[in-house]
């Protein structure tokens, strides 16, 4: 009877395992992949797969992940793609990108803000009532109007034998400039070309306008401008020399302030002076005292003080001189022979009852009258 029920047992648990599985493997939806901006493999609402995959039908069409320096510059009529670079290139490689064009060939640069890039420069515009509208007229070169969306702020300034492929009342959208036998093609609107947008108002016939540009016999996507790790990094934005100077003044400075510094770290204050000086107006009043050279003031302070002390701890009058205390401190003070008692407050009276002191007289006194204090208060 046992044996049976934990037989049953096992298959209830078995059970009850698998339905786990099966709920769970059903139930798991893994997380979508995330891709890049302007890619050609991403079917995500940023992506270009749309056109790519299209394109790749009509014509010989290859994405290009390979750095710039190794572009077939042999081969003329070819068009480089780059949608919305993630980042601008280094020098060196946007002189590739140029010897490219140089040799006969086209590039398609559709970036919001292409300034810094192959010297381009743009202007910022101001959106007034009438461009409020997400729709925008855009004209071509021979006058057609299309409707499209363009997001940018910013407008081409085109320079002397530049072609303004496509502007609307703010400025030029896309342009065309000449390189050696190549050409430039700029524009300022990456998202015509995005799976997303590629199909709204007049962004395809406008994307295809600009592709046809270069009238190419084979077209490359660059996908090496999508790479992060392909950006520039502060070791290879800056110059050598200027990199060594700048480490150079940073330990310059560090030298310099090791130099003018006391010391590096807290400040360690013994306790006694923190206990008795920790009060802000007791350290301003005593910084007063040495300023003004008030020697004789700040000791009499002192000497006040530590009658006070006398008559609390000693039982002895406050209205007493010190020449009077002899007898009491005959009876308190017993580490002090009475010859030394009578020298010591024969000298303090003196000293209380002048007019002016210097500093070696103040902090003598002084000392002795610490001293004094610590008798009584022990």
């Amino acid at each position: 009877m046992k044996t049976h029920s934990k037989k049953q047992g096992l298959l209830w648990f078995i059970a009850l395992l698998l339905l786990f599985i099966a709920v769970s493997y059903f139930a798991y939806q893994p997380k979508p992949e995330i891709y890049p901006s302007y890619v050609t493999v991403s079917p995500s609402p940023t992506g270009v797969k749309a056109l790519y995959t299209y394109l790749k039908k009509e014509k010989e069409v290859k994405s290009w992940i390979h750095s710039p320096d190794l572009l077939p510059k042999e081969k003329h009529n070819q068009l480089l793609v780059m949608v919305g670079p993630a980042f601008t290139p280094e020098k060196k490689w946007m002189q590739q990108y140029i010897n490219f064009m140089e040799a006969g060939n086209t590039i398609l640069l559709m970036q919001t803000n292409p300034k810094g890039m192959f010297n381009i420069e743009t202007d910022y515009i101001q959106r007034g009532s009438s461009q409020s509208d997400k729709w925008t007229k855009v004209k071509d070169e021979n006058g057609k109007t299309y409707r499209a969306e363009v997001d940018s702020d910013i407008r081409i300034r085109t320079v002397k034998n530049d072609d303004i492929l496509l502007s609307d009342q703010s400025g030029a959208i896309a342009a065309k400039r000449a390189y050696g036998k190549g050409q430039l093609i700029m524009a300022i609107t990456p998202q015509w070309m995005t799976n997303e947008k590629l199909l709204k108002k007049d962004h395809l016939p406008l994307s295809f306008l600009l592709l046809k540009q270069g009238k190419a016999d084979s077209i490359l996507f660059d996908e090496y401008i999508h790479g992060g790790e392909n950006e520039s990094s502060i070791l290879t934005v800056y110059p050598k020399w200027f990199l060594v100077l700048i480490l150079q003044g940073i330990l310059l400075v560090v030298l310099w302030l090791w130099y003018k510094g006391k010391r590096f770290g807290p400040l360690l204050s013994p306790r006694e002076e923190w206990v008795r000086y920790s009060d802000e107006k007791i350290q301003a009043i005593a910084a007063w005292y040495l300023r003004g050279r008030r020697y004789q003031d700040s000791l009499r302070v002192q000497a006040d003080y530590v009658k006070l002390l006398l008559q609390e701890q000693w039982q002895i009058p406050y209205s007493k001189d010190w020449q009077d205390l002899s007898p009491y401190f005959e009876r308190k003070w017993l580490k002090m022979p009475a010859n030394e008692i009578q020298t010591f407050l024969g000298g303090i009276a003196a000293i209380l009852n002048q007019d002016k002191i210097n500093q070696q007289e103040y902090l003598l006194w002084s000392r002795k009258l610490e001293e004094l204090r610590n008798e009584v208060e022990s």
